[in-house]
């Protein structure tokens, strides 16, 4: 939350030259109503229920540049899906750098009344180790997204090189 998946992720479509899907916007489109409207009326149980519904959708088609929330590495059959499907990005930044953007506004409702430094080291701590899983890890935090999409590319294409290639 807070890195740019969604900006980044458009970008990273266009010089891919794929199409773009965000997972939040698809569930939102999905359910008919926000994720802080899912999360109010039925539960982060419900929400992440069909958030693994919507992934293996769209896991499951053509290939696409998928920006996810970050709550779906942690569903063990959605993490399954990810590496069977993608080459899964971890970017990565400071948790000061991403408290003080999230903390623009009151619209994610795992912070919802908190403080988001501490909500947010909390997240890190169960999730963190997760993320590092991720086939790669890209730092994005301080640099333009700009920046971030052509560290994504870069290592994307070093990933995808056979590894007798990959030690350059």
């Amino acid at each position: 939350m807070g890195v740019g998946k969604s900006t980044i992720g458009r970008r990273l479509a266009q010089r891919l030259k794929l199409p773009f899907a965000d997972a939040d916007a698809e569930i939102e489109a999905a359910a008919g109503m926000t994720i802080a409207e899912i999360f109010a009326s039925m539960g982060e149980a419900e929400f992440r229920a069909g958030e693994a519904r919507v992934m293996r959708r769209l896991l499951e088609g053509p290939p696409i540049v998928l920006a996810t929330g970050g709550g779906a590495m942690m569903n063990p059959d959605t993490r399954a899906l990810l590496k069977a499907h993608s080459d899964t990005v971890w970017m990565r930044a400071d948790i000061a750098v991403i408290a003080e953007r999230v903390g623009r506004r009151d619209t994610r409702p795992l912070l919802r009344g908190r403080d988001p430094l501490e909500a947010l080291t909390g997240l890190a701590e169960a999730r963190y180790p997760v993320y590092a899983t991720a086939d790669l890890t890209v730092d994005v935090g301080l640099g333009s997204h700009a920046q971030a999409v052509e560290a994504i590319h870069r290592s994307l294409r070093r990933w995808r090189r056979p590894k007798e290639e990959r030690a350059e």
